[in-house]
């Protein structure tokens, strides 16, 4: 049994520029891609053991090395036909949000590096709108990619490994708090929860964008505005891989103009490791945190705009 690893020192680009590198693999004859930065290693498919009374979309658990690992059939999440030569299926095994899981795809294209302005969001008809599990299209040479949101996919298929709003009750009692609090994030699902999270908290005044790029838009028309900065914004929190522009890109953007990088912000991502976390300090991030430690986000908060 074959396998290659893909480590974090291999595809770290340079902080800030917007780019990211994508793994490209097939699934029933269709194209998808990840972010390389969640891929832990790539292997043959290989015979698992089955779980009773599990989601029908997990196929049973396999043990590669020291780590009991989860294999999900993707196409039967996705209701894609099963792959005609199993035996020369792959295994992604990922690593995000602080879990691995293995996912079961037919073939393994190539990598390329590519410019998130280049990644389009899905059309909301076409992908099911909040339902999909599309998180961007993305454009490469003569090719179209579909880009699978897949924290979304865990969340559907764990929903206990995805943000709790419940978890915030360890903090006790809560009073309302109207500072403004800027959410960067480009899952629908994962907003939803973020500021369903931050209302409970207290934190009740939010302004939620889609990416880097529309988040940019309005910070600078804030700071365009006659008058302080803290009325509009009090912290931004972000994620990192998103269309348009990226949370790494919007980091930079702030904290390298004199009115705007005195402005908190965190970064909020699945994506949150060492390397991850050494290329945030670089470029001046003030907090990182790995999804979905939500508790952790709001005392956080707590602790940067008092």
């Amino acid at each position: 049994m074959s396998s290659t690893s893909i480590t974090q020192t291999d595809i770290l680009l340079e902080s800030g520029t917007n780019e990211f590198e994508i793994m490209e693999f097939t699934i029933a004859g269709n194209l998808f891609g990840i972010n390389v930065a969640k891929v832990r290693e790539i292997m043959m498919a290989c015979p698992v053991t089955p779980m009773q009374k599990s989601h029908p979309d997990i196929e049973g658990i396999f043990k590669p090395r020291t780590e009991v690992i989860t294999v999900i059939d993707l196409a039967k999440h996705l209701k894609l036909p099963p792959s005609e030569k199993g035996n020369k299926d792959i295994f992604v095994i990922t690593n995000f949000n602080n879990l691995s899981f293995a996912f079961h795809v037919h073939t393994v294209v190539g990598i390329d590096r590519i410019s998130w302005s280049k990644i389009q969001k899905p059309d909301t008809i076409i992908y099911g709108g909040e339902e999909g599990v599309a998180t961007g299209i993305a454009e490469f040479e003569d090719r179209l990619i579909t880009i699978l949101d897949f924290e979304k996919i865990i969340a559907e298929i764990s929903p206990q490994t995805s943000i709790q709003a419940t978890d915030l009750e360890v903090l006790g009692e809560r009073g309302r708090n109207e500072r403004p609090i800027v959410v960067v994030e480009d899952s629908n699902l994962l907003s939803k929860l973020i500021i369903e999270s931050l209302h409970r908290a207290g934190y009740v005044n939010t302004s939620k964008f889609n990416n880097g790029q529309e988040a940019w838009d309005y910070i600078q028309e804030v700071r365009d505005r006659d008058e302080p900065i803290s009325n509009s914004i009090a912290c931004v929190i972000s994620d990192i891989e998103m269309p348009l522009m990226d949370g790494h890109r919007l980091t930079k953007l702030l904290k390298g103009d004199m009115m705007l990088k005195g402005i908190p912000v965190i970064l909020f991502s699945s994506l949150i490791n060492e390397d991850m976390h050494k290329k945030g300090e670089e470029l001046g991030a003030d907090a990182q945190i790995s999804k979905p430690e939500i508790v952790k986000l709001v005392s956080i908060i707590d602790n940067l705009i008092k």
